[in-house]
């Protein structure tokens, strides 16, 4: 889904993944751990302070990451654009958020036969997403 990165010498940079952790962004900590539990059919782990709350999406390796609330946790449908992935076909995940209470964006769409398909959305706190399926 990108070219090739090169650094000053014109050699491709040595970085396995360029996202190495991300952070959902949540008002409703409760109604976004409900959101993506959902939409995903997973349980998040959760951790509650005194300050913040985080609910980590489940991963034996590769990337991870989490629903977080706190100060500082501004949910925004403009910047970085995440792409989760939907698994096998991302349709099963997509069918999931408006009963979830997300809204979605723009449906399945076909990249190229390489990259696959590709769904944008917004979540039960107003965070713009996308998902990513070969299929």
């Amino acid at each position: 889904m990108g070219g090739i990165p090169m650094n000053k010498n014109n050699k491709p940079l040595a970085i396995k993944d360029y996202v190495s952790w991300f952070e959902i962004p949540a008002i409703d900590f409760n109604q976004a751990v409900y959101f993506y539990n959902h939409i995903f059919g997973i349980e998040m782990i959760q951790n509650v302070t005194d300050v913040n709350a985080t609910a980590y999406f489940p991963v034996k390796s590769g990337i991870g990451g989490a629903v977080i609330a706190g100060p500082g946790s501004i949910p925004s449908d403009k910047g970085p654009l995440i792409y989760l992935n939907g698994g096998n076909d991302l349709n099963d995940v997509l069918n999931k958020i408006e009963e979830a209470g997300g809204r979605i964006v723009m449906q399945k769409t076909f990249i190229s036969e390489d990259a696959g398909y590709f769904a944008i959305f917004i979540d039960s706190q107003g965070n713009k997403l996308a998902l990513h399926s070969k299929n």
